[in-house]
């Protein structure tokens, strides 16, 4: 007999333990009981296929980020929202710099490991709603490969729109993403194939998360190539400004917010 996992906060189940491992602090997962065990993330695909994603990386120190972290954190100016807070380790580094920054998510269980990690000024939520909470920032993060938040095309205007609703004159957004069309392994050529018949863009991942008992429903998470990007970005309140590729496949995009032109005279 087989049962579906139990839908929960599957996100900040993953963080809290991976946390408790890394200080040593707080019930950890025991293998036989006794040693504490990796933390592994698991993500389910829409077309079976299931992958491991170890969680120590949401809690690594600056010097074990990717260089196009430190790139995206060089290019930060004035107050910040860091989309998909998750740990909070770009908040914290920005907290030392000085920047004003916000640290966004959907998940409870990571908002509590960023408190008690020292992220000071925490909302929990989507950008939608934190809309109306009346917040306007300069500098939109998302990084970690965030820029997937977007989902797809049909989520894609909303959720920009949102962005645009909380941004200043001159705001930008910096977002990592990965493109995913240099790969030859059919299991996954198959699958930009498959979502292509189905009218999604190839790489318009379906995905819900596992970890112990736990589940997600099944949510959109867009890995896309930066052509597929500046089209999702058209007719938006952005434009899609600048591209450093210089660790491809994976890509910084900044999005800066056009100039509002005022009334003509």
């Amino acid at each position: 007999m087989t049962h579906e996992p139990q839908l929960g906060d599957v996100f900040g189940e993953v963080v809290r333990d991976a946390f408790a491992v890394h200080t040593g602090v707080g019930p950890r997962p025991l293998v036989g009981g006794r040693s504490p065990r990796p933390v592994i993330e698991i993500i389910e695909r829409d077309d079976g296929l299931i992958n491991g994603a170890p969680a120590a990386h949401y809690l690594a120190a600056p010097q074990d980020w990717p260089p196009y972290d430190h790139r995206a954190v060089a290019r930060v100016r004035g107050a910040t929202l860091d989309v998909g807070v998750g740990a909070g380790r770009i908040a914290l580094l920005l907290q030392e710099q000085g920047v004003p920054v916000t640290g966004l998510d959907t998940s409870a269980g990571a908002l509590a490991v960023c408190r008690r990690r020292g992220v000071r000024d925490l909302v929990h939520g989507t950008v939608d709603a934190h809309v109306a909470d009346g917040r306007r920032y300069d500098t939109f993060l998302l990084l970690g490969n965030n820029l997937g938040l977007i989902e797809g095309p049909d989520r894609a205007p909303a959720f920009l729109a949102a962005l645009a609703a909380l941004a200043r004159p001159g705001a930008q957004v910096i977002a990592q993403g990965t493109d995913p069309y240099g790969t030859r392994d059919p299991v996954h050529t198959g699958y930009h194939e498959r979502n292509r018949r189905q009218g999604r863009l190839g790489g318009q991942l379906r995905l819900r998360l596992r970890y112990r008992e736990l589940g997600t429903p099944w949510f959109d998470y867009l890995v896309c190539s930066v052509e597929e990007l500046a089209t999702l970005v058209d007719g938006t309140a952005w434009t899609l400004d600048d591209v450093d590729d210089r660790d491809a496949p994976y890509y910084l995009a900044t999005l800066r917010l056009r100039r509002r032109e005022g009334p003509s005279s």
